[in-house]
Order: structure tokens, then C-alpha cells, then sequence
């Protein structure tokens, strides 16, 4: 060009001159060029102002010079050559590659005419501090799922060998859908854009994250482990102290006298029914709201009798026989329970099976009469046709169940004598739980266990005859059974039983209930509390228009044995604050199979406190508090407040030596209230004989805990609790058995669950765990099928970034595929053992490279 100069300079930072063998921008000065973009200042400096400069900085003209946007270089006899473009430039682990050559490399790859009219689109994304490849091709509109796959084989093999770089994701798109750019080629940025945002509905994607991902932390290795007696040192030395609290002395806050008198269930309700016989103890709402059934004091004991009198007459049953109890939740198992009491016999409350879907709830109920070695099951005569049916018969043996005997009818007859136990270690009743790992446990209460359960509660919530509470809870296992079929008769409060089943057909009943009843303290599961919050979110209008008012509300308990679930309580808070509900009412208990109730909020005491923790350390066994919106930092609430009588440390995992305030570790508990053991675990019985009697190795090497398979850690606060000392609290982090190890680490599923249901907002959930060593993520695709293979790089992208994981498989499903149960808690073992026996229906399956 006549009166040009052309000189190249280097990419990045000042413009120095490349040598004569580099590449690097074209920047031109001549009269000929622009001068300026309009009214856009700072770009047209950088533009068309550059000043190219020698390697000692001096300038090489007193013109300025216009950059290009061009790479190349200048040849022989001031040849310019142009080799690409400078926004096509992309640099991977510190190797520049030009996205046109890479392009180049795809289009000669056999079959020539795989790719729609040539149309690929190569940029790169930042993932994990690296930029990373990504190739979207429209693909010809006849080409076949088996053509696509050896086509992207051979792309990745073509351009590993000829750059040397690997593609992170390589997605093929349907003819004629690449946004287009004014001159009919691919629009780049829209394109990326796209694929960013999970709107380029790819009809098939390949992943190649194992083979390019090569900036991972290293594995964690694993220390040798410094010892209980140095820590307690150490701990010493920097001034920590050993973590461990107690709840309120019980001996201090109650007469015990009273308490030796309430020592056994079946004399409190004696008890109630001479002194109090009409007083009503259960109130049981069905769907409309109304009441279904009641029972006072005397009409339970009259019902507890003539259960008595047909397990001895009809079942023929003996003192400690077992005695399964298969009913709908309601006044007939409690009143079952009692009778059982009534005739020494031993109860286990099982869950009916769902007569729609026998083939899964038939064998647990199956499996937990013979385990628990049930001699009778009581139940009603609907499910005892159900379980003697047909369609059951397809489902377990029916001709090995033991006698099953119906309590529709019972004559009206008085028992002669009720039985007294022995002693109070004699065993009361079994509570069995499926866990979320798959594992059937029955844990041993005794009598002692029972009432020291109840008496704590009743101090913590300061319940009285005068009392209402109302549970929307299931009454089969833990908390939730205690507080349906014991508390009542040992406090005498009244309770207002709503089955969770029923907020299937009218989900504002348990909140109009706590309403109406002008209830003060309340109980629920987390599905329940989704329930309200999913499916009355536009409802507060109308539920105000009713009258449903809950300011009344001093406590309204979510019952879990998980890590407290701050999403869902605080948009549950923030939700029916229009309806009243203080924002101060809503906190979450702990408990799990050693101890059904270590935590529990209560009326009195300081509100639940919240940390940040650092989520990089947690995976370290390390406690590192944050501030609040600090990068990885993850809040934690404290599970309500530790109950009257209980005492809690935190122990090392391995060494089980005492830990230091705000240290991980494993929560043990120590209580008159712990189960005094397994019945039977069904599974994995040699791994759980030490969960009873765990000591210390170091420090108090007396008293006997129980270890609760709970990570978590106690943290000295500011505050102080209802004895005027200060306040300890218990954060607990999640069950050991749902930890995955991956590269040395300790990850929390919720974790990496959480981030991936930020993702994208067609993911309505998401469940981990692990495969042979891969990380397997099952996305459930609330939304139309064509985004379905969107999320496979969004899910890889955002786990990447936020836990230096790599995922194996993305598995992409329709609603409702990942199972849950009645707690609200993911089944991910059941989930596991689907999709190894390929039974999940999946949308789309990807095995990332």
C-alpha cells in the first residue's frame, strides 16, 4: 500500500516490534486509515494510538499506528502474511492456538460432508483458571446418531495430534441454528453466549474434562496422624478448650419424685385415666381439616386394654414377644402401642405399604417384621386384605407372614391384670429406619430410654396438660414417633396430628390448623415444610383472606438428621412472614439412631446462631470460620439447642482423642435417653458393635458415648443460654456414611448438590455419589427436552470450579427419578442401585472423557 507502514508487535502488554520470525498484531500507519470510534474514548486510544516500540522502549515513529485485529508476520521482500485473527486467539495452559486453524483441522476430517455448509464455531471458556476449548458444528440434517460419534471421535484424535490440544467439549448442533453474523458467517460471542447461559441445545455433546483438565490441586495426602495426648497438648498450649457441652441438668429442673413415678408409659397413662379421664390427649385432622378422631386419656386406656386383652386371647402372644404395628398414621397406633405395653409385648411401628406401589413398599415392610423377629402384626383390616392380596403375592412371600390379626372390632373386654416390668432397662419398644445409605437399623429403647426421652422434651418445650401442639409428621421412627405416640401421655399437653399425606389433597392444612388452634409450638418434616413453601407461594393472599393468622407461632421445629437446610427454612421464614409468622420462629432439631433427640430448639434460650465456614478447609477435616459472602464460604445453621440431660463431644474421626472448640470431628452423645443399642442392623452388622460404648482414648476415658455418625463441631458463643452461662453451639456438617472420599478429600453430596442446582434453571434437583472411583451427577430436567444436553457442560463446568472435581457421567432425568423419603432426605444409594441396574428411564446419559 503506497505511503503505508506496516510493522507487527507483540500480543499482549506494551506494543514492543516482534522479531523477524514472530507473530504477533499488524498494525498499520497511513493516511488512508480511520482516525477514531466514535465517542468511544478509551478503545480508540488503544486502537488507534499505538505506539509500537523498540526491546530498549524507544518509539520507532513519531506517527501512531493503527493496531489491525490480524495476526502474522512480514516476509521476505516486506511480504505482509496474514494468519488469523487476534479475537479467534486462545491460550491453553500457555500454548496460544488460533481458533480458524483449529477450525481448519475439523473441516478436513472425513466424511468432509458431515458439517452442515462448513459451519463451525471455535472459542474458547475459562474453567478452572485455564481457557478451554469448545467446537460447535451444525451437522447435516441426515446425519445419524452413529455417524455424529465417529465424526467427533476422529475430530478429537485430528486435533490432538496436528495442535497437540485437547477439546474440552465438542457439541453438535441441528442445521441452520448457529446465530448468524451480519455477513452470513457464525456470530462468535453469540454463539458462546449461548453456550454459557445453556441455550444452545446441542443434539449431542461430547466432554473430554479427564483429558484436559491438567491444572487439578494435587490429591490431598494424607498425614500421619499426630495423636490424641500431643493434640490435647497442643490444644492446651494455644489456650482451646476441650468442645463439649451439656444441656440443662435435669435433676435441678424437675422433682424426682415425679420422675420415678412416670418411669414406665403404661403407669402414666393409668395414671391420667383415674385423675383425668376426659381430658383429651389426640386431636387427628383428615384433608378438609375437620376432626377424624379424638381420644382422652380414659378412652385410650380402654382401647390400650382391649388390645391387650386380643394380642393374649387371639394371638396367643407371651410377655417380650414383638409385636409389628401396621397402620395408617392415627389413633389406632397409638392405642396399639399402649396395648402392647398394656401385655409386655414389644412394639414396632411399621409404615403401611402404598397399595399403588406394592413392588417397592411391600418388602420393607417385609424385611423389618422379620428382622425386628415380629410373632404378630396388628393392623386393620383394609391392610390386612392388602397384605394377604394378590398383587402382594407378586411382591414377597405372603404364606411366611406370622399371625396377622385386625383391631377394626375388639370385644369389649377388661384386662385382668396389666403387666409391670421387671425393671426399667427392660426393653419398652424397637424403632426401625431405613438410613439414606440403604441400611435397615432397629435400635433398642428401654423403658428408662423411653420416659428420660419424653421428660426432656417436656422441659425443653415446657409442656403441660394446659399445652396444644400440633406435628405434622410421620409417626414410624425417631423424633417423629415420640412426639406422636409418647409425649402426649407422659406431659399430658394436647396434640393435633396432621398426616403428612394429607397435604397431598390440601396443602394449607397443617398451617390452618396451627392457626385455628392458635397453636405455640409446632412440628414438621422438611418435605412438609417444601410442600408449604412450593406449593402455597402464591397463596398468602388468599390464606390471609381466610384468616389463617400465624403469629401465635413461638416455635415451629423442622425434625431432621441432616445438616439444617437455611434455604428452604429462610424462604419458608420469608414466605408466611405475611401471614404473621415471626422470623425468629423457625429452627431445626438433630437427632439420628444412637439418640432420636440430641437438639431441639425449644421455647426458652437464645436463637439458633449461624457461621460461615470456608468450604475448601471442610474438605480437610478443618473448621475455617469466614465472613459472610467470602468466596467458598458456606453458612451453617445450629441445630437447635442441645435437650436437658444430654451431654455432647466432638471426637477425631480416627485417633478418637477429645477436640478443640470449632475442630471437626465425629458428635458423640452421652444421655439417659440413648437407645441402648442395635436390635440388628440389617447389612453391616460388625461395623456398628462400637456405636454404643465408644470411650475416649484420651482425657475422660470413663464415661461411655455414643457415636452418631455425624460430622460437626461445637463453637462457644457470645450468648448465654437459660442457666446464665455462655452459650454453646452444635453445628453439625453431615453423616459420615454420605461422605464421598475423591482425591483425598472429604466431600458433603449437598455440597456439590447445591451447586449444581444453581447451574442452570431448568435443574429442578440434583443427587451425587460415586462409581468406581467416577462422580456420577443425576440432574432431574424441569423443562423442555431440548435443554437436556445444555446442562451436561454447565454441570461439568460449575463442579470443576467449585470443588476441583471432576464429573464421570451426567445423567439427565424426567421430575420425581430421584427418590426421597418420608424425612424429605435424597435416597442416593437407592438412586445408585437404579442406575447401575440401568432402571432410571434417563433422558440422556453423557460419560465425560
Amino acid at each position: 500500500f503506497p505511503l503505508a507502514n506496516v510493522c507487527v508487535v507483540k500480543v499482549d502488554g506494551t506494543p514492543y516490534l516482534c522479531k523477524a520470525d514472530e507473530v504477533g498484531e499488524i498494525c498499520v500507519n497511513s493516511g488512508a486509515t480511520g482516525m477514531a470510534y466514535f465517542g468511544l474514548l478509551g478503545i480508540t486510544k488503544n486502537v488507534f494510538e499505538a505506539i509500537p516500540v523498540t526491546a530498549a522502549g524507544v518509539p520507532v515513529s513519531d506517527q501512531p499506528f493503527t493496531r489491525t485485529g490480524l495476526l502474522g508476520f512480514v516476509g521476505p521482500d516486506y511480504l505482509v502474511f496474514v494468519v488469523g485473527k487476534l479475537d479467534g486467539l486462545m491460550t491453553v495452559s500457555g500454548r496460544r492456538h488460533n481458533a480458524d486453524d483449529v477450525v481448519a483441522t475439523a473441516l478436513a476430517v472425513e466424511p468432509m460432508k458431515f458439517v452442515y455448509r462448513g459451519r463451525i464455531a471455535v472459542f474458547s471458556v475459562t474453567v478452572l483458571h485455564d481457557d478451554r476449548i469448545v467446537l460447535v458444528a451444525e451437522q447435516r440434517p441426515d446425519a445419524s446418531e452413529e455417524d455424529s460419534f465417529q465424526w467427533m471421535s476422529r475430530v478429537l484424535q485430528a486435533i490432538d495430534s496436528i495442535h497437540q490440544v485437547g477439546i474440552y467439549c465438542l457439541a453438535l448442533v441441528p442445521a441452520n441454528t448457529l446465530p448468524k453474523a451480519p455477513l452470513g458467517g457464525i456470530h462468535i460471542s453469540e454463539t458462546k453466549q449461548r453456550f454459557l447461559e445453556g441455550a444452545l441445545h446441542p443434539c449431542n455433546v461430547l466432554m473430554c474434562p479427564h483429558t484436559c483438565v491438567t491444572n487439578l490441586p494435587k490429591p490431598r495426602q494424607k498425614q500421619p496422624d499426630v495423636g490424641p495426648a500431643s493434640m490435647i497438648v497442643g490444644n492446651l498450649v494455644a489456650g482451646k478448650r476441650i468442645a463439649q457441652a451439656s444441656g440443662r441438668d435435669v435433676t435441678q429442673l424437675e422433682d424426682n419424685d415425679q420422675a420415678r413415678k412416670f418411669l414406665y408409659l403404661a403407669d402414666v397413662l393409668q395414671w391420667r385415666a383415674q385423675t383425668t379421664p376426659d381430658h383429651s390427649l389426640f386431636l387427628l385432622l383428615n384433608s378438609k381439616g375437620t376432626v377424624a378422631g379424638t381420644a382422652s386419656c380414659i378412652q385410650l386406656h380402654k382401647r390400650a386394654e382391649r388390645v391387650a386383652v386380643a394380642l393374649m386371647e387371639k394371638g396367643r402372644l407371651n410377655v417380650g414377644d414383638h409385636v409389628a404395628l401396621v397402620y395408617p398414621p392415627g389413633v389406632d397406633l397409638i392405642a396399639t402401642f399402649y396395648g402392647c405395653l398394656y401385655a409386655g409385648c414389644v412394639p414396632i411401628t411399621v409404615r403401611p405399604p402404598h397399595p399403588q406401589n406394592l413392588a417397592t413398599t411391600l418388602p420393607t415392610v417385609k424385611m423389618i417384621v422379620e428382622v425386628s423377629k415380629s410373632a404378630c402384626i396388628l393392623t386393620t383390616q383394609a391392610i390386612m386384605k392388602l397384605l394377604k392380596s394378590k398383587e402382594a403375592a407378586t411382591a414377597v412371600d405372603i404364606k411366611t407372614w406370622p399371625t396377622i390379626l385386625d383391631t377394626d372390632d375388639m370385644p369389649k373386654k377388661k384386662l385382668a391384670t396389666i403387666f409391670r416390668p421387671m425393671s426399667p432397662d427392660m426393653l419398652a419398644y424397637l424403632d426401625f429406619s431405613v438410613s439414606t445409605t440403604g441400611i435397615l437399623a432397629g435400635v433398642k429403647m428401654s423403658h428408662a430410654a423411653t420416659s428420660a426421652l419424653c421428660r426432656s422434651i417436656k422441659l425443653q418445650c415446657e409442656l403441660y396438660p394446659s399445652r396444644q401442639i400440633a406435628i405434622c409428621l410421620d409417626p414410624y421412627c425417631g423424633l417423629g414417633f415420640a412426639l406422636w405416640c409418647l409425649c402426649s401421655v407422659y406431659s399430658g399437653h394436647q396434640s393435633i396430628l396432621v398426616p403428612p399425606l394429607e397435604l397431598e389433597s390440601n396443602v394449607s392444612l397443617w398451617l390452618s390448623a396451627v392457626s385455628q388452634y392458635k397453636v405455640r409450638v409446632t412440628f414438621c418434616s422438611y418435605s412438609v415444610m417444601e410442600m408449604c413453601t412450593k406449593g402455597l407461594g402464591t397463596q398468602t393472599d388468599t390464606l390471609r383472606m381466610k384468616g389463617v393468622n400465624l403469629s401465635c407461632v413461638r416455635t415451629c421445629m423442622v425434625v431432621a438428621e441432616e445438616r439444617p437446610r437455611i434455604t428452604l427454612t429462610q424462604s419458608f421464614s420469608k414466605l408466611f412472614k405475611d401471614l404473621g409468622l415471626s422470623a425468629r420462629a423457625v429452627s431445626t432439631t438433630f437427632g439420628c439412631r444412637v439418640n432420636v433427640a440430641i437438639c431441639l430448639q425449644g421455647t426458652a434460650g437464645p436463637d439458633p446462631t449461624t457461621v460461615y465456614v470456608d468450604m475448601r478447609a471442610l474438605r480437610h477435616d478443618r473448621v475455617r470460620l469466614v465472613e459472610r459472602g467470602s468466596p467458598h464460604s458456606l453458612p451453617l445453621m445450629e441445630s437447635g439447642k442441645i435437650l436437658p440431660g444430654v451431654k455432647v463431644i466432638i471426637a477425631h474421626t480416627e485417633t478418637k482423642g477429645p477436640l478443640g472448640d470449632s475442630h471437626l470431628g465425629e458428635i458423640w452423645v452421652s444421655s439417659p435417653h440413648n437407645a441402648t443399642g442395635y436390635y440388628t442392623v440389617y447389612g453391616e452388622e460388625a461395623l456398628h458393635a462400637d456405636h454404643f460404648t465408644a470411650r475416649l482414648s484420651f482425657g475422660d476415658t470413663q464415661t461411655i458415648w455414643a457415636r452418631t455418625g455425624y460430622l460437626g463441631f461445637l463453637r462457644r458463643t457470645e450468648l448465654t443460654d437459660a442457666s446464665g452461662e455462655r452459650h454453646d453451639a452444635l453445628y453439625v456438617v453431615g453423616s459420615l456414611d454420605e461422605t464421598l472420599e475423591l482425591r483425598g478429600m472429604r466431600y458433603h453430596p449437598i455440597d456439590i448438590e447445591t451447586s449444581v442446582i444453581r447451574a442452570h434453571k431448568s435443574i429442578a434437583e440434583c443427587a451425587v455419589f460415586t462409581w468406581t472411583n467416577l462422580l456420577v451427577v443425576v440432574v432431574e430436567l424441569e423443562g423442555s427436552e431440548q435443554e437436556a444436553l445444555d446442562l451436561v457442560a454447565l454441570v461439568t463446568n460449575v463442579v470443576l470450579e467449585e470443588h476441583y472435581l471432576i464429573v464421570g457421567v451426567v445423567v439427565i432425568v424426567d421430575p420425581g427419578v430421584i427418590p426421597i423419603n418420608s424425612r424429605g432426605e435424597k435416597q442416593r444409594m437407592h438412586l445408585r442401585d437404579g442406575f447401575l441396574a440401568d432402571q432410571l428411564d434417563p433422558i440422556y446419559v453423557a460419560y465425560n472423557m
